[in-house]
């Protein structure tokens, strides 16, 4: 089998099929297609032969973008088996099979219906066979071959990462790489020139330049300057085809910013410069600002600021503003224009981030002079200290002189000053000042230990000139006096147990002082004199602020003794010395061996058995839950041994109290019991006891009669029509209950309500066997038989 492909039009083509057909007419002149097939010869054993394959290798190809409007021819498909006389029979698979790709099945013709993209598909692998038409059997095995989509330039040259945004230092050396782009074609690199890209600049010469084959961009002048112009707008363009013409092309923007170096010095607008300040002005705060101008931006245009010569260089300071590179010029000491007039700085200005590659521009720092002109002003009054602190006893007479404050006009007139003193505290309101000499008094007596410390605002102003005010904060610190006596440090509780030795130290105490450490800080303690000798306890006086209580006796006894009291003088080291006397209290107590405290007063016989009182409580307690449930138990079965019928009266009756649910003994009176009895047992028909009958009872015999002749259900109905049309008898809504079962039942009524007026067959005699529970029931039903049967 052949396959002929047209395409070899292409020069690159003829060559391969050119070689490819003269290979296949010298080895096999036309190619045949040989089965297998079965030689019998005689005297050989029968061989098989292997098939020899058909096919003639080639690709064909198809060219993309195809327009005409005839299908596309492709090639041939040809057998060697085909004799021309459409026997043959090529059938066509795979992909894009009568689809895209239609084949002859008589001639093996392969043409394309669509036009294709190679840049979506590059190639179509499919599958031929020859068949025989009239056995459909194969003549050949089938075999794969590729349709190749051939490439046209259709496809522009693409920068899929543009525009761009890049930066290059100022100053920059010629040729300095600044970016490198690249573009992309969707065309076939390895197939003529489709995809062969070049790349030009169409603006942003004399600047830039790209390189044509690699797409680098690079400077193409020398020291540009950032300060001259700083952004460029660079298009570059890649066109295909290596640039020749009919070539495609595609452009981007590449967007150019120059950096900054430091390669401007800063430079003071003027040389000289002049500034007022006040000789009011306060210490610390700022009093004026100066510039030095730098073409620089960001970390290349910071720069320091220094005071370099100059009289004001102790008096004033200077500080760079980072955010505006402002010189702040600062008071380092107060200004008197009385004294000193003006002064004369030389400030320097440098940057702080130098390029040596540019230091032959420098030198990157500049000088001016600045003049400061001190305003007189009118100043509040000076006092001679910032602050004052003052002294004054406790327990001072009011009046009692505490200090004074002084101070001055500054200006040339020296004005007289008064003084007072702000009452914006209650504090201020415990002194008074002598307007003309300052001097401070005390307003009240005090007290150290309540307030050890005062704090004061006296102000000073000038009498020509009382707007002007001054002020100065004064400390009172209030001196302690011996006053106040000690005492002991708390309330003790002094244990001592019943096995205590003599000279055992049951306790030490300590003592406080109001007064301050001068005052009272060293403690005596003693036992009061005026007391004999006291035969239990002694006290031992430590000589460190504390005491110890001993015990005198080797033995003490709860029941004969269980609390001691010792009175204990304490006396303080102030001048004059302060005492004051304090009693202990000593409680006997029951202690263990290892001095645990067991018990410390006599207690009941249930407390030496080991019974708290809240355990006695709880016991306590529980008898009377426990009596009290055995009285409710008693009670009870006493309520359930007591029998359901108390009496031999009528059981119905009974019967109708219990069941009854109405308003008690009233709504019972108001029933009349015989609606609840077999109407064809009932002896007689009464009336409702609450209403007055309008029509005259019925005689015995004749209700009897009537009874007997009367339907049940016409019976009922009346009685409900009775109780309807009746609003007015309580109560107005009940219910009645007939236990009525019917002439026709066999087994009768079941109803105990009429046993007092019906006979019954029943022997109850078999009760009295049953045992002393139905003792009752037999009595009752034994002795009513016997009436019954009379």
């Amino acid at each position: 089998m052949r396959i002929t492909s047209t395409s070899c039009i292409c020069p690159v083509l003829v060559c391969l099929c050119f070689v490819q057909r003269c290979y296949a007419a010298a080895h096999h002149g036309s190619i045949k297609v040989t089965r297998n097939q079965t030689k019998h010869i005689e005297g050989e054993t029968e061989v098989h032969h292997r098939p020899k394959r058909g096919w003639v290798w080639n690709q064909f190809f198809v060219l993309e973008e195809h327009m005409g409007p005839d299908p596309q021819y492709v090639g041939k498909l040809h057998s060697n088996s085909d004799k021309g006389d459409g026997s043959v029979k090529y059938i066509l698979t795979g992909e894009g099979a009568g689809t895209i790709f239609i084949i002859d099945d008589t001639t093996g013709d392969i043409h394309s219906t669509k036009s294709l993209d190679r840049e979506q598909k590059t190639h179509y692998v499919l599958h031929a066979q020859a068949i025989d038409r009239r056995t459909n059997k194969p003549l050949e095995p089938e075999s794969e071959f590729i349709i190749k989509v051939q490439d046209i330039n259709d496809n522009a040259p693409k920068f899929t990462d543009g525009p761009y945004i890049v930066t290059v230092p100022e100053m920059s050396e010629m040729g300095t790489s600044v970016l490198q782009v690249t573009a992309t074609d969707a065309d076939d690199p390895t197939y003529g020139n489709s995809a062969r890209v070049v790349y030009s600049i169409l603006q942003g010469q004399p600047y830039f330049s790209v390189d044509p084959k690699t797409g680098v961009i690079r400077t193409a002048l020398h020291n540009m300057d950032r300060e001259a112009r700083e952004h460029y707008s660079v298009v570059i363009q890649a066109k295909d085809m290596a640039g020749q013409v009919g070539g495609l092309s595609g452009s981007t923007t590449v967007n150019i910013t120059l950096t900054d170096v430091n390669d401007n010095p800063p430079r003071f607008p003027q040389k000289h410069y002049q500034l007022y300040v006040p000789e009011s002005a306060q210490v610390g705060s700022a009093v004026g600002k100066i510039k030095a101008n730098d073409a620089d931006t960001g970390s290349n245009a910071d720069m320091k600021y220094t005071i370099i010569n100059g009289d004001g260089a102790g008096v004033f300071s200077i500080s760079t503003d980072k955010e505006t590179r402002e010189g702040i010029l600062s008071l380092r000491k107060p200004l008197n224009y009385e004294k000193k007039k003006s002064y004369t700085l030389n400030i320097e200005g440098a940057n702080t981030h130098l390029d040596f590659r540019f230091s032959h521009l420098g030198p990157f720092k500049d000088v001016t002079m600045l003049k400061v002109i001190v305003g007189d002003v009118d100043e509040p009054p000076l006092f001679t200290m910032p602050s004052y602190v003052m002294e004054v006893y406790e327990n001072a007479k009011i009046g009692t002189p505490v200090g004074t404050v002084t101070a001055h006009d500054p200006d040339a007139a020296n004005s007289l000053v008064r003084y007072f003193i702000d009452h914006n505290t209650e504090e201020d309101r415990y002194f008074t000042i002598d307007a003309s000499t300052g001097t401070i008094k005390t307003a009240k007596i005090f007290d150290r230990e309540e307030t050890p410390w005062y704090n004061i605002t006296v102000a000073a102003s000038e009498i020509d000139n009382p707007g002007l005010v001054s002020h100065v904060p004064v400390g009172v610190r209030i001196l302690d006096v011996n006053d106040n006596p000690p005492k002991l440090a708390r309330d003790y509780d002094v244990i001592v147990c019943e096995n205590t030795k003599p000279g055992q130290v049951i306790q030490t105490i300590t003592a406080t002082d109001k007064d301050n450490s001068a005052n009272g800080a060293r403690f005596h303690f003693s036992l009061d004199e005026g007391l004999s000798l006291n035969p239990n306890f002694t006290l031992r006086n430590n000589e460190d602020n504390t005491a110890s209580i001993l015990t005198r006796r080797r033995r003490y006894s709860r029941t004969a003794q269980d609390i001691y009291y010792l009175p204990v003088l304490i006396s303080d080291g102030g001048v004059p010395p302060l005492s004051s006397s304090s009693t202990l209290t000593i409680r006997v107590c029951a202690c263990e061996r290892d001095g645990r405290v067991r018990t410390c007063h006599a207690e009941a016989f249930l407390s030496s058995a080991g019974l708290s009182t809240g355990a006695l409580i709880a016991i306590l307690l529980c008898i009377v839950i426990l009596l009290a449930i055995v009285v409710l138990f008693i009670t009870l079965r006493r309520s359930k041994k007591e029998p359901l019928i108390i009496s031999e009266e009528d059981v119905r009756e009974n019967v109708v109290t219990y069941d009854d649910e109405g308003g008690g003994e009233e709504d019972t009176e108001a029933f009349d019991i015989t609606a609840l009895r077999n109407p064809s047992a009932a002896e007689e028909l009464k009336y409702r006891r609450d209403v007055r009958p309008e029509v005259k009872p019925l005689s015995r015999h004749h209700l009897s009669s009537s009874l007997d002749s009367i339907d049940v259900q016409e019976f009922i109905k009346q009685r409900l029509a009775e109780a309807d049309l009746d609003p007015s008898v309580p109560p107005y809504d009940s219910l009645q209950t007939y236990a009525y079962e019917g002439h026709r039942s066999e087994a009768g009524s079941i109803s105990s309500l009429d046993s007092a007026t019906t006979h019954s067959d029943q022997d109850y005699n078999y009760l009295g066997d049953w045992g002393p529970e139905f003792k009752k029931l037999a009595e009752l039903y034994g002795e009513i038989e016997p009436e019954r049967t009379t």
